[in-house]
């Protein structure tokens, strides 16, 4: 007689599909389209600003208190734009990490359909970001010229829990702070708009995300983990100080110097940004990713 016990390993795989085909589901019932959902006709109201000001690299400071209302309101647009197309830069690159890594895997494994349909949605998210940015009044923001190449080879060469893990950094600072912009009033009606949309469909690419490292990491060793943990502290790096560019301020009408000075110094900003971590970086914890070089990167960073 035939045993209905499962083993453990196929038990794993049953789970894993599982995971993709809710993913799968809620996609299909809980997806916009932004070339309908957002409000792109009405001309920009500069009565609203681009993100909660809480949230502005300046909120708090001497300088934050000189600037007028319309001052603050057009900082915090050109730094909402300026997170926008980070967000794009990133998306590029995690499209092309997720499709390098289901090049040669079975087509008919319900976590290919998800990957493809999470590819899908990051299009439509550059999209998005890019339009909203035009929106806002601002430039295209790069990052430098020493991170953009960077992000060439990391896409290039990143793979397994490496890819997933920074994938999962990127979208959970994000997350928390378009939280907030997307319930904040003094917020354009459009870009809370832009907010929603990213952090409902963008829970699902967390989610797969989580999902993934923790399964890369099954079979990896202490060395393998070690080195992971750096190369993902590294990306996360590079990701977080990218959000801002310095052209901002001066897009703003302020002083880029004193901008600058004032920023770096800005402990209110500081701790927001480890706060929005908290979760993230419990979750790296649990994955045994906190290691010594990482924790560094980290605090270098105000993520922890």
């Amino acid at each position: 007689m035939a045993s209905s016990t499962v083993r453990p390993e196929d038990r794993g795989r049953l789970d894993e599909h599982d995971v993709a085909r809710r993913l799968l589901e809620s996609s299909a019932k809980l997806s916009y389209d932004p070339a309908t959902e957002v409000d792109w006709d009405t001309p920009l109201d500069k009565d609203f600003h681009g993100a909660s000001p809480e949230w502005s690299t300046l909120y708090g400071t001497a300088y934050w208190n000189e600037l007028t209302d319309a001052q603050r309101k057009e900082l915090t647009r050109q730094e909402a734009a300026s997170v926008a197309s980070t967000g794009i830069w990133f998306e590029m690159i995690l499209q092309q990490m997720v499709l390098r890594d289901i090049y040669t895997t079975d087509a008919t494994d319900p976590r290919f359909r998800w990957a493809l349909t999470e590819i899908a949605d990051e299009c439509r998210h550059s999209i998005m970001f890019a339009r909203g940015a035009a929106k806002l009044g601002a430039p295209a923001y790069r990052p430098r010229r020493a991170v953009v190449e960077l992000g060439r080879a990391f896409k290039t060469l990143a793979f397994g829990e490496a890819a997933y893990a920074a994938i999962l950094v990127a979208e959970e600072v994000l997350d928390v702070m378009q939280r907030d912009w997307m319930r904040d009033e003094r917020v354009a009606p459009f870009v809370r708009t832009i907010n929603n949309i990213h952090v409902v469909e963008e829970s699902r690419h967390m989610k797969f995300a989580r999902d993934e490292t923790r399964r890369r990491l099954r079979s990896a060793g202490p060395v393998r983990r070690q080195l992971n943990a750096f190369v993902i502290a590294v990306a996360s790096y590079f990701i977080v100080t990218s959000m801002v560019n310095r052209e901002v301020y001066a897009n703003a009408g302020l002083d880029t110097r004193r901008a600058l000075a004032e920023a770096g110094a800005n402990e209110h900003h500081k701790s927001l940004m480890r706060s929005s971590c908290s979760g993230l970086m419990e979750f790296l914890a649990s994955a045994r990713l906190l290691t010594r070089p990482a924790l560094a990167l980290y605090r270098r960073a105000n993520l922890i």
